[in-house]
């Protein structure tokens, strides 16, 4: 029996990825975007088949038939998805060809060889010539030479060919008479090519790569007719398994995983539609995979078309507005951030306000005499990061830096071993966490001599270390001076780095040793203020809720009459509004132009407001399998920011929706003015409270 008081992770998230693909859908959303979030539908849907259906079928291959807590069995889990992902990929590519529709009416055209006039044809056959022959490696499969490796979503072309010399009577052919081979299409090059223009035509026309190879594919195999020439794409179980304990070097045991992820077991074939059925049938034995297989009606992975969009130039009229982050008003004029810091706490959100003032934090302790040590953990970073830059200068100029990378932040292993190698480099002690806990605390941590004392200043936040992502995420940030908040994070470094047992934390809320707790216990001091008759309210902002007992105290702080307003933008496994059980909780998610990150708790105390920033999600992985932090924002001006900054996006209805009693989202009814919450934001002064200049 399916749970009437928890929707099912899994189902819920597929949930998100609808409410993304309407985004895609929204005609009021510019052009371009539409475009873009259209490419991030398909990159979520790679990251859940490669990762959560994966996982599901471990279960299943291990016999596991055990119903989760919302009353799925991993099989019958798995038929409903497929179900419900089937249908969101029809959705998907409809949107596409609506899309492309509405590009070609904007003069961006995606067109085919064949429509191209011949000053075009021989400018791209010159392009196949010189670009694209050379990389092209055609792989014949027949007994003498087997079935290539097929990466994990890569593109290919699977062809089937016959000699030249038969069937010159016009005869059917037959499966003994066609021949198989594969070939890769080079992802080194740019996925679209920009076709040069007609005479007097402002149009701009583009072709697909695999459409200019299949158009060239007899080039490859002389001797031989291609009979059919089809996409297909095969998606592998992403999951590394390590073996910590056992692992002497972490660092090389983490590259060993990475090369056997090439190997997973396939979970997903994608084949273009029409594909030759003797093909077909090759494709699914090879792969071991008959049932899990998508006829695709358009380019296979239109991850794409993220970059396609942001390379056109001069069409900023199909786009949002630029927004140019303003610098922290706090610290704009300041020559010294340490001497203000002195004096005040600092709160920050981006990408309204700029993630170079973080950067600036860093570079100034790596170049100032008095900084004796910086320690910072490293989650996601960018590809060229200062932040890097300015660890590695530090430790070149003899001060004391400890990094901890983290080395399994899926998908992004590789970067940061390349990271962890360059600050080992130049002499940073670099620490890859604790044995069995990713390391997801944001937290840097800078400690400076100044007369004769020592000064501790720290930034935590709700998002990576990363000046890219800062652009595109919403996420909160506090630097301060505190030296209760000071301690904390040099206990909590020297936990992470040495043998320290955990802590009884004066400010920081840790994973996992009692941050759920923390929370249990704020939750059940609400629920001790309504029964006393007064105003009980929890607000909680995070990405993900599916932890089973934290679900069941806010269903018992509701029953109390504690009012939870919580913006969760993906996975939502709590039922709101069950009678008897949830009637006092309301959940939105908003998706709008940037992705909402933050993570951030308020709790109404009878009137004592606390507002806390966190790293932890409320996922059972955040609360008992990382390393999280949560720490209190105590400067009561920004504690109003960020409770102003909430109940804006508890206002919105643009691009909020509220989750419904069934499990599906429905659009906030607009009542009144309309209230676009991350556009809003934008106007810094509609949430931002400036604490008193001492």
């Amino acid at each position: 029996m399916i749970s009437a008081k928890y929707v099912n992770r899994d189902l819920s998230w597929l949930e998100f990825n609808r409410r993304v693909l309407e985004e895609a859908q929204d005609p009021e959303t510019p052009l371009l975007e539409r475009v873009k979030f259209l490419s991030i539908v398909s990159s979520n849907l790679d990251e859940f088949m490669s990762v959560r259906v994966a996982g599901i079928h471990d279960q299943i291959r291990l016999g596991y038939h055990k119903k989760d807590f919302t009353g799925y069995t991993p099989s019958g889990l798995l038929k409903r998805l497929m179900k419900r992902t089937n249908k969101a990929v029809t959705d998907q590519y409809r949107t596409y060809r609506e899309l492309i529709r509405s590009l070609h009416k904007e003069g961006l055209v995606f067109t085919t060889f064949d429509d191209l006039n011949n000053t075009q044809q021989k400018a791209m056959q010159v392009y196949f010539d010189e670009i694209v022959f050379p990389v092209l490696t055609p792989m014949a499969v027949d007994q003498s030479r087997p079935f290539p490796l097929v990466h994990t979503n890569e593109l290919y072309l699977a062809v089937v060919l016959q000699r030249k010399h038969e069937w010159s009577d016009g005869s059917k052919e037959t499966d003994q008479d066609l021949f198989f081979a594969v070939v890769q299409v080079p992802s080194i090059l740019p996925r679209y090519i920009h076709v040069p223009s007609r005479t007097n035509s402002k149009k701009q026309e583009f072709i697909l790569l695999e459409d200019l190879i299949k158009v060239h594919i007899e080039m490859l195999f002389s001797g031989y007719i291609p009979v059919a020439v089809h996409g297909f794409r095969m998606t592998r179980n992403a999951d590394l398994t390590l073996d910590e304990e056992g692992a002497e070097d972490l660092l090389e045991e983490i590259e060993k995983e990475l090369r056997r992820r090439r190997w997973g077991v396939p979970v997903r074939l994608e084949v273009e539609s029409g594909m030759h059925p003797y093909a077909l049938q090759l494709l699914k034995e090879e792969f071991e995979i008959m049932e899990h297989v998508f006829t695709i009606d358009g380019p296979i992975d239109l991850s794409f078309l993220m970059k396609f969009a942001m390379s056109l130039q001069n069409v900023d009229h199909l786009r949002f507005p630029k927004l140019d982050p303003v610098y922290p008003e706090e610290l704009a004029d300041a020559e010294d951030l340490f001497q203000v810091l002195r004096t005040k706490d600092v709160l920050m959100y981006h990408p309204y306000e700029s993630f170079d003032a973080v950067n600036d934090f860093v570079c100034q302790a790596a170049d100032d005499p008095e900084v004796l040590a910086i320690k910072m953990t490293l989650y996601r970073v960018s590809g060229n990061s200062i932040l890097v830059q300015a660890l590695a200068r530090a430790a070149e100029s003899g001060k004391q830096v400890t990094v901890v990378v983290e080395l399994k932040a899926r998908f992004d292993e590789e970067r940061n071993i390349a990271w962890a190698r360059q600050l080992e480099k130049a002499g940073c002690h670099v620490v890859y966490g604790l044995v069995g806990l990713k390391t997801h605390a944001k937290i840097t941590l800078v400690v400076r001599r100044e007369q004769s004392m020592l000064r501790r200043y720290v930034h935590v936040g709700t998002g990576n270390y990363n000046e890219n992502t800062a652009k595109l995420y919403t996420d909160a940030g506090l630097f301060t001076a505190n030296p209760v908040i000071g301690e904390d994070a040099s206990l909590l470094f020297n936990e992470v780095t040495g043998y320290s047992a955990p802590h009884d934390w004066q400010a920081f809320g840790v994973a996992p040793t009692e941050l759920k707790d923390k929370l249990i216990m704020k939750i059940e001091r609400e629920m001790k203020w309504a029964a006393e008759g007064k105003e009980a309210h929890i607000i909680a902002q995070v990405n993900s809720l599916s932890n089973q007992e934290m679900i069941d105290h806010l269903y018992a702080a509701s029953q109390m009459g504690v009012r939870i307003d919580l913006i969760v933008r993906g996975v939502c496994c709590l039922r709101p509004g069950v009678p008897g059980l949830s009637e006092n909780i309301r959940v939105i998610s908003i998706v709008d132009r940037f992705l909402e990150h933050s993570r951030i708790i308020y709790f109404k105390n009878g009137g004592d407001e606390e507002v806390y920033l966190s790293s932890a999600d409320w996922m059972t992985r955040n609360l008992t399998r990382r390393i999280e932090l949560m720490c209190p924002v105590i400067d009561k001006a920004l504690c109003k920011s960020l409770i102003q900054m909430l109940q804006l996006k508890l206002r919105d209805n643009v691009k909020a929706r509220e989750l419904q009693l069934n499990g599906t989202y429905a659009r906030v009814r607009q009542d009144g003015r309309p209230c676009r919450s991350q556009f809003e934001a934008m106007q810094i002064e509609a949430w931002k409270v400036m604490p008193v200049r001492v």
